[in-house]
């Protein structure tokens, strides 16, 4: 399981720039979807062996709030969600009153809190910092966000209890969450599956407050569903608060094989069912994507072609999930559903053997070689599967400067022809021959 590492801090401190300088450091998987970066508050930093989710508070804000509950509600969920918190402050300016509000709220948790103190350009400045020794926390460092200065530094203060992240060992159960917005469904689509109503099911958004798992049987074999379903903290700040329900879903969505995206047949598709799949695919999660309350909709026949039409143009990032049209509350196209869940596990899960995996890529070859660039061409020496959930292939390769990304597209789509992995990701890595 990674550790979770929260931003926390006043406005106009750089968190936001900071957020984006750590996330560059990342080797994980990432996608290009419309309109997420500009609302993103979450994301996964690979640094060396470690691993962690990286939450940025200050993508949160409460427009019925003022200034000061905005900032104590973003230093309550660093609290509540964070193995570390890094304490974003100016470093060129006067603590402020807010920062002495955060500092007495995090100074009464066990948590670790670094004062990274942004800014600082120059290592001229560099006393300025012992101006925040006045906060009263152990770990305080000079860093400029924009110029990548201290940046390492202050990975490996951050990094330096975790333990090496190695994936879990796989049990032998098909673990899947379903996510999505809230008032989408999530709970009710939950009980319909299992026949029984083990949790509260409500029209008002957010009921659900906490990730439950519910183990299962289906077609004699075990299986365990996390119900994410609004993922809520009890307290009027929290029930304002739609991201939060995002934050609290991510850890549950790291314990999961298969990500279920529900989505609200009455409302349509609309951005943040894009921002909820973003986090699963940052994960590396298998996908399935599910329509709800197919009930409300009229003349299903030509709608189911017009919605799907929708669908793959809307989530373009996902060609090979399956797309469900369901409805939890009178259980039409239920059985749809489970079958969907289990091909993307054993499509996550699968192990190609090495001989035809080179097959495939030497016909691939074969019929369309990689372009040339400079009178030099890639050459493919060998390729095999280095790691499952989701599937690794390395290929090994003469220079992997060459590699053209159109190129590695089109080799991802000769694998997905040629092997059947529908509903999960796959990820391609190249290296030089020889390297290690």
């Amino acid at each position: 399981m990674r550790k979770t590492v929260c931003l926390v801090g006043s406005p106009n401190t750089g968190k936001s720039t900071l957020f984006n300088r750590l996330l560059n450091e990342k080797k994980a998987i990432t996608s290009d979807i419309a309109g997420t970066t500009r609302d993103r508050l979450y994301g996964i930093v690979n640094y060396g062996d470690k691993s962690f989710s990286l939450i940025d508070t200050g993508g949160i804000d409460l427009e019925t709030a003022d200034f000061n509950d905005n900032i104590k509600v973003q230093a309550e969920i660093a609290i509540d969600e964070a193995d570390v918190i890094v304490f974003v402050v100016d470093g060129k300016q006067d603590l402020t009153t807010n920062d002495y509000a955060v500092r007495d709220m995090l100074l009464k948790t066990d948590k670790k809190v670094i004062v990274a103190c942004n800014k600082l350009d120059d290592p001229k400045h560099d006393d300025y910092i012992y101006n925040f020794y006045e906060l009263g926390f152990e770990h305080v460092i000079a860093i400029s966000a924009e110029h990548k200065r201290n940046i390492e530094s202050l990975l490996d203060l951050i990094t330096e209890d975790f333990n090496t992240y190695t994936t879990e060992p796989k049990d032998e159960v098909c673990k899947f969450c379903i996510i999505g917005r809230p008032n989408v469904g999530k709970s009710s689509l939950v009980n319909a599956l299992l026949n029984e109503e083990r949790q509260i099911v409500s029209n008002v958004a957010g009921t659900t407050r906490e990730a439950n798992d519910t183990k299962f049987r289906y077609d004699g074999e075990d299986y365990l569903v996390i119900d994410t379903a609004g993922m809520r903290k009890r307290g009027k700040i929290y029930e304002e608060l739609e991201k939060y329900s995002i934050i609290r879903g991510i850890k549950a969505i790291e314990r999961a094989d298969v990500c279920v995206l529900v989505i609200n047949a009455e409302e349509g598709i609309i951005e943040q069912d894009k921002h909820v799949l973003q986090y699963a695919l940052e994960a590396g999660k298998a996908i399935v994507l599910v329509v709800n309350k197919w009930d409300t909709v009229k003349d299903r026949d030509t709608a189911i072609k017009e919605w799907k039409l929708r669908m793959r143009n809307e989530f373009q990032f996902v060609p090979y999930a399956e797309i469900l049209f369901i409805s939890a509350k009178d259980k039409t196209r239920l059985h749809t559903l489970m079958p969907a869940i289990i091909k993307a596990y054993e499509s996550y899960t699968k192990e190609v053997k090495t001989s035809v995996l080179n097959d495939v890529i030497r016909d691939a070859v074969a019929l369309h070689q990689a372009p040339s660039y400079k009178t030099k061409r890639l050459k493919i020496y060998f390729v095999s599967q280095t790691d499952t959930c989701p599937p690794k292939f390395t290929f090994n390769v003469n220079n992997k400067g060459l590699l053209h990304f159109s190129y590695e597209r089109y080799l991802e789509n000769k694998i997905r022809e040629s092997i059947d992995l529908d509903g999960t990701p796959i990820i391609l890595q190249f290296k030089n021959k020889g390297e290690e």
